[in-house]
């Protein structure tokens, strides 16, 4: 074999080398896994966005937005520990319900907290109105409810928000301890496509 032949078989050889062991390394030969083009799924430059909404959680009215589905296991928690809420609470335009109504705030919350009031939120903001109608934010985080300022993920979307991130600020408008109604104010702050 001449000496041209053996450099351009050692080349190939090392470059077909290179390329398992590159497409080892970075999964692309897998059958379940592949790089997209950004740009094929209408993902353009990212913004910024702020939304400003009440949530209104309502157990005293003939027809709730909050519902308990689990109660406490145990009367004697100061916290209510172990007990879960299901919602679907308005989300307004301002304090007031009687407001421009801009979407839902489904999902539920639970008390997670042994020795303080401490939530864990999961929850759906899905829009009714203007341009992200039917988009939703997803909210999943601690909500330290007797703090002045609470904040939470936000952790994804669908819609208008797909591909979200960001995070939300809960402070407490009002609050009746004896119903339970409670009126928060919630600032949103989303990245997003």
């Amino acid at each position: 074999m001449s000496t041209k032949a053996r450099v351009f078989s050692a080349i190939v050889s090392q470059s077909i080398l290179l390329a398992l062991l590159s497409s080892f390394v970075t999964g692309e030969n897998q059958d379940f896994v592949r790089s997209l083009d950004r740009k094929l799924y209408g993902l353009k430059k990212e913004k910024l966005t702020h939304f400003r909404v009440y949530w209104h959680d309502i157990y005293s009215a003939p027809n709730p937005t909050a519902m308990p589905i689990v109660r406490p296991p145990s009367n004697t928690s100061a916290t209510l520990f172990g007990s879960i809420s299901m919602i679907d609470d308005p989300l307004t335009e301002k304090p007031e319900l009687s407001s421009k109504l801009i979407g839902r705030a489904q999902g539920f919350y639970g008390s997670a907290g042994q020795e303080e009031t401490a939530l864990l939120m999961a929850m759906n903001f899905v829009f009714l109105q203007g341009k992200y109608n039917g988009s939703t934010i997803s909210i999943l985080g601690r909500n330290q409810v007797f703090s002045k300022v609470r904040e939470m993920p936000v952790i994804g979307g669908s819609g208008l928000f797909r591909f979200a991130r960001g995070y939300a600020q809960a402070s407490t408008h009002s609050f009746d301890l004896k119903s339970g109604d409670a009126v928060v104010e919630y600032n949103v702050y989303v990245l997003h496509y």
